[in-house]
């Protein structure tokens, strides 16, 4: 860490007197209390009133870890014992009012993100990336974290007045009550309307596919180009990961900022698909299925399946859930449920082959 470090106050962090009662019941008053503002691998940057430092957490922390949650992450408030040359050891970590964590489809772990966010801004541009399935899953994330989310439309310059108009009508259609900011850094529009949604001791994550522009709305708040940036790729449309650590940002207005590195996969992990508001129509229609352990996918009297087909519900969010809940099912399986699973699905292939070489030899 280079350059002079401005001192600050731990409520100008995100300190309340929830951390401060538990700080003190734990007897550890006579530790520095600091917040995790960026994660390199195998070290933490922490910050606290007095300035910032490279922080470890001991051996037999790291020994007792059996998940990826047992680990700091950015937005964690932790408890550290300063050592000489700006470098620390991380003690303890306090408990997390909510946290932000995803699944990789191919990894048993989950992901965490980021904890002790208040607010999550779910970042969509208007090209190719736009897409109402993955503003759900987001939502699913924030939901079972705690988190409240706001969609972002970015890049609207992209698009006419009329289309923005239609897919904010997508959008409220598909989402109620949910918060819309539509930005542009290239014209410089919806940035005070972002600004407005950030308050004071506050902590928002930004998050969102590759080359969306994450980075690039953090600087404009941040009123300096702090992150890098790059266009999105012109032969697939695709964005270029810029962002390659999670790091939090400290506004002019008191707002904390977090950018994450851009993904292309949003897995729902362990989460509740049923529980919360994002899926809550659907919920309410399964209290009038016939069967209470209904799949609401070929049982006779389900009222989802009827909503569905007169369109009472939408299909596509109908879709969506079904695909969430069966990630969601399998993400819950044991590794010998999932072992038979694929063998079973094996012997099914191997099976359906043989019968089509027994009729068709040449197949």
């Amino acid at each position: 860490m280079t350059g002079a470090v401005t001192k600050i106050q731990l409520e100008e962090l995100g300190y309340d007197k929830s951390l401060d009662l538990e700080w003190k019941s734990l007897a550890l008053t006579n530790f520095s209390i600091a917040r995790v503002i960026a994660e390199h691998k195998e070290a933490y940057e922490v910050k606290d009133p007095e300035g910032e430092y490279l922080a470890r957490i001991r051996g037999k922390q790291m020994f007792g870890a059996t998940k990826r949650a047992d680990y700091p992450a950015v937005g964690d408030w932790v408890v550290i014992t300063k050592l000489d040359g700006e470098k620390a050891v991380i003690e303890k970590i306090l408990s997390r009012k909510t946290t932000l964590q995803k699944k990789y489809s191919n990894k048993q772990d989950a992901q965490l993100i980021a904890t002790n966010i208040d607010t999550v801004f779910v970042v969509e541009s208007l090209d190719r990336d736009y897409n109402l399935n993955r503003f759900e899953r987001y939502f699913v994330l924030a939901n079972e974290g705690g988190v409240k989310p706001v969609i972002v439309l970015n890049k609207i310059d992209l698009v006419s007045k009329i289309e923005l108009n239609q897919k904010i009508e997508q959008i409220r259609n598909r989402f109620k009550d949910i918060d819309i900011v539509s930005t542009s850094t290239l014209l410089e529009r919806g940035i005070e309307e972002l600004l407005d949604h950030i308050k004071k001791g506050k902590t928002y994550c930004f998050l969102g596919s590759s080359g969306v522009g994450k980075s690039s709305l953090i600087n404009k708040l941040l009123k300096k180009d702090a992150l890098k940036t790059k266009e999105t790729s012109d032969s697939t449309g695709r964005g270029k990961h810029t962002t390659t650590k999670r790091e939090m940002y400290f506004l002019t207005n008191g707002g904390i900022v977090i950018d994450n590195p851009g993904t292309r996969e949003v897995g729902v992990a362990d989460a509740n698909v049923d529980s919360g508001n994002v899926f809550d129509e659907i919920t309410f229609l399964a209290k009038e299925c016939k069967y209470a352990d209904c799949t609401h996918i070929h049982e006779p009297g389900c009222a989802v399946q009827k909503a569905v087909k007169s369109k009472k519900l939408d299909e596509d969010k109908y879709q969506n859930y079904l695909r969430l809940k069966k990630e969601n099912d399998y993400y819950e399986m044991t590794d010998f449920e999932k072992r038979q699973k694929n063998r079973k699905f094996g012997q099914f292939v191997k099976k359906t082959l043989e019968e089509l070489k027994s009729i068709d030899p040449n197949f």
